[in-house]
């Protein structure tokens, strides 16, 4: 990672002690790369349930691997132990995987936060970094999504997501730890897996492409989601890390402000890699939100966050990389 925006974050974080729970997933390995470019001390814990280890191959000696659950409170008091901020991304995805197992779900996504949490305050960190998910807002049509709207969460992983945010608004005003929730809007890039049927549009788009085969899609491809490169969300990361402010559990969108349909997003995938393949269709899934798009003013307004890469782009950087 070499992108010129990471050089802003520099004295933030140079020898800085910091803990990534699921630091080698999708977004989690990517934030493991940045900070130890940057010069942190970095321990990650993650169970390599869903992340791999392969993403952590290239990494200094400052990065340190703790293979263990966020459920195994030695664990993850060990990870945190000498921490300043922690960066809280372990968790289970997927809207359709945890309507087949939402006791997993809550017990990984809500518990493991709370236990998280608790051994942050324990070992005196400084500030914990939430990763949430935009599923928190629901199906309304209101468009963009803004933080003061009520939550309607659609399904178990929603629902889980958005304990979290409140747990760690709990635990910044009843135990004076600095806490902040960053609402993930379709997180995508290098290193995301498509070997699941619960895969993420763009990889299992890309997979197909790649095969020249059909790729399906859930509904009438008129559905939009607001694609936000994975650069995005680590600059999100290090900008709250970072941020004087104090911090009381307040959570803000981090995407990009665009709206694309799937159908949109298939033909710019065509484009870039010279295909010409048409999807097939099967019916819309249970959960599955219409529409989607973040208004970001609130994320620039407490940590200063804009996109450092937009759609069109992360995805051309993305289909390049495979």
């Amino acid at each position: 990672m070499t992108a010129s925006w990471l050089d802003q974050h520099r004295a933030s974080y140079l020898s800085v002690p910091v803990c990534v729970t699921g630091g080698a997933g999708f977004i989690g390995s990517h934030l493991v790369a940045a900070l130890d470019q940057l010069g942190a001390r970095v321990t990650v814990i993650d169970d390599l349930s869903n992340g791999r280890a392969e993403n952590l191959v290239q990494r200094s000696d400052r990065v340190r691997l703790i293979e263990g659950s966020i459920l195994d409170t030695a664990a993850i008091s060990e990870a945190t132990s000498e921490a300043r901020i922690v960066f809280h991304l372990a968790a289970l995805g997927s809207v359709p995987a945890s309507l087949v197992t939402p006791e997993r779900f809550q017990l990984t996504n809500a518990t493991g936060t709370m236990l998280v949490l608790n051994a942050a305050r324990s070992a005196g960190v400084g500030r914990v970094v939430y990763s949430a998910s935009s599923s928190a807002y629901g199906d309304t049509p209101t468009l963009p999504k803004v933080e003061t709207m009520i939550p309607d969460p659609r399904s178990p992983y929603a629902v889980t997501k958005l304990a979290g945010e409140h747990l760690c608004r709990a635990w910044a005003i009843c135990y004076g730890l600095s806490t902040v929730s960053l609402r993930y809007f379709n997180i995508f890039g290098p290193r995301q897996r498509p070997d699941s049927q619960y895969a993420a549009v763009i990889p299992k788009f890309a997979t197909a492409l790649a095969q020249g085969t059909a790729p399906t899609i859930f509904g009438d491809g008129l559905q939009t989601r607001d694609f936000t490169h994975v650069d995005n969300a680590v600059h999100a990361n290090l900008l709250a890390g970072s941020c004087k402010r104090s911090l009381q559990g307040e959570m803000v969108n981090i995407g990009c402000a665009e709206q694309f349909t799937l159908l949109e997003l298939l033909d710019h995938m065509n484009a870039i890699l010279a295909t010409k393949i048409s999807p097939t269709f099967a019916p819309a899934r249970t959960g599955d939100v219409r529409d989607s798009r973040a208004a970001v003013d609130a994320a620039k307004a407490l940590i200063g966050f804009e996109p450092v890469i937009h759609f069109v782009e992360g995805l051309r950087a993305t289909l390049t990389s495979r």
